[in-house]
């Protein structure tokens, strides 16, 4: 059990700026729940790298996006929301599904019509397996926009997800 929910329908080697939207949008995707820190922004910054701020304004002109944060700041992921005008929700204790369902009811879509986009499996991937959503797994991004460097987090992460058996591709 713990092994399928491990594993992302997608895992990219790249940041959420870098991601092929149209690719994205012909699994058919009709909606976005994206985590906020380390996918959208950098570790400890509230603004957006502008390639990131492109993307995340392409994607809005096609599909509903709902930030959806474990982040408690309101203030941080509020300004993030607020730049481009969209729904949020902080506290959302990923890997529990209670906000999850909220969101995805607000959405009104089938569930596999959803992608959660994030960086951590044991959170972000872990959460949107839970409810049959469209899971993808990201670089974490850094100030200017590129994968991190040094992250060695999600680096654990995926060497647990492999000793317990989990095939990443």
């Amino acid at each position: 059990m713990l092994r399928q929910l491990l594993r992302p329908n997608w895992l990219r080697e790249c940041t959420l700026a870098e991601l092929p939207l149209q690719e994205l949008l012909d699994q058919p995707i009709r909606a976005l729940v994206l985590d906020v820190d380390r996918t959208l922004l950098p570790r400890r910054q509230a603004e957006l790298p502008a390639s990131a701020l492109r993307w995340l304004q392409q994607a809005r002109q096609q599909v509903p996006i709902h930030l959806f944060s474990n982040n408690p700041s309101r203030q941080r992921i509020g300004a993030v929301a607020a730049q481009l005008d969209l729904p949020y929700t902080i506290s959302a204790g990923k890997p529990r599904r209670s906000a999850l369902r909220r969101v995805l009811a607000e959405l009104n879509l089938p569930h596999q019509e959803v992608a959660l986009i994030g960086d951590r499996l044991f959170t972000d991937v872990i959460a949107g397996n839970r409810l049959g959503l469209f899971t993808v797994l990201v670089k974490p991004i850094d100030p200017q926009g590129q994968p991190c460097k040094r992250d060695r987090l999600q680096k654990l992460e995926l060497r647990l997800a492999n000793w317990v058996g989990t095939s990443l591709g």
